[in-house]
Order: C-alpha cells, then sequence, then structure tokens
C-alpha cells in the first residue's frame, strides 16, 4: 500500500470516526437518564482520544486533517422514547462502522497503523455493548453505586454547552 492510499484510508476512517462521535453528543443531549448519559460521555471522551490519534497520523503522512462536523448527527425528542431511538441508532450505527472497517484494517501492511484502527474498532466493539445494555435496561454500564446510593434523577440541560472538544 502506497503512502497516499494509506493517507486516504486514515483521513476516511477519522471522517467516519468524527461522524460517530458528532452522533454521540447529539444523542448525549437527548438521553437525559444519568447512567446512561454518562455512559455517552465516556464514550465520547475516548473518541476524543481516538480522534487524536488518527490526527496524529494523519499529520505524520504530511496529510490535511478535514474536522468540519458531518450532516445527519442531530437528534430530536424527549423522554424515554427519543432516548431509546437515540441508543438503537447508536447501536446500529457502531455496528455499521465495525462491519465497515474490521475487514479493511486486516488487510493492511502497516502493523503501527493497523494496531491503533484495531483499538478503535474494538473499542468501538465495546460502546456497541454498552448500547446493548443500555437498551436492556441495565444502568450498572461503567459500575456499580454503594448501595443505597441514588442518581437524583436525570442529567441537567446544560450538561453538553459549548464546543467540547476545545
Amino acid at each position: 500500500m502506497k503512502a497516499t492510499e494509506m493517507l486516504e484510508l486514515l483521513r476516511e476512517f477519522h471522517r467516519d470516526k468524527l461522524l460517530e462521535r458528532a452522533r454521540h453528543v447529539a444523542s448525549a443531549r437527548v438521553v437525559a437518564d444519568y447512567d446512561f448519559n454518562n455512559t455517552y460521555q465516556y464514550v465520547v471522551a475516548r473518541e476524543d482520544m481516538h480522534l487524536r490519534w488518527l490526527a496524529d497520523a494523519i499529520l505524520d503522512l504530511k496529510g490535511e486533517l478535514d474536522e468540519s462536523v458531518p450532516p445527519d448527527s442531530e437528534r430530536s425528542g424527549k423522554g424515554a422514547a427519543a432516548e431509546r431511538s437515540a441508543i438503537e441508532a447508536d447501536r446500529e450505527s457502531a455496528q455499521r462502522f465495525i462491519d465497515k472497517w474490521r475487514p479493511r484494517i486486516d488487510a493492511l501492511p502497516n502493523a503501527r497503523h493497523r494496531t491503533m484502527l484495531n483499538v478503535i474498532v474494538g473499542e468501538t466493539l465495546e460502546h456497541m455493548r454498552f448500547f446493548d445494555l443500555a437498551l436492556a435496561g441495565r444502568t450498572d454500564l461503567l459500575g456499580r453505586r454503594a448501595d443505597g446510593a441514588g442518581t437524583g434523577g436525570g442529567v441537567l440541560a446544560s450538561r453538553w454547552v459549548g464546543d467540547i472538544t476545545k
């Protein structure tokens, strides 16, 4: 694989991961359940790291980044039905991402980039598992709280204010 082909593959992967992140930020604005929203916060934080790794790899190959926010990432609605719809959409999107990239990564000759992309796909698989658990109603996605401890309800509406990438 030529360096230009590797660069284009990394840029495409970066665009796809940027879209996933934008969708998850939009979902976090809809998902008010405390446990599920905290899981989205975790997922977005990991995706920020994934995007940093990808940016570094692209810049190392003398490529340019396209960090424009992709269209089609907004969610709307309120209540349990909107939350469920957002989580289902994110679960399906994660599956499509994994299905698209797993076979392409396995064929990469560059071990460094192949390993990095496999880690990202593996963590995307973990995120998909979180979405499955949320859809099943599990609240211990990121761990269990002490007996008798509660959340006090949902998250504040202003939790996602501003651009969290800066």
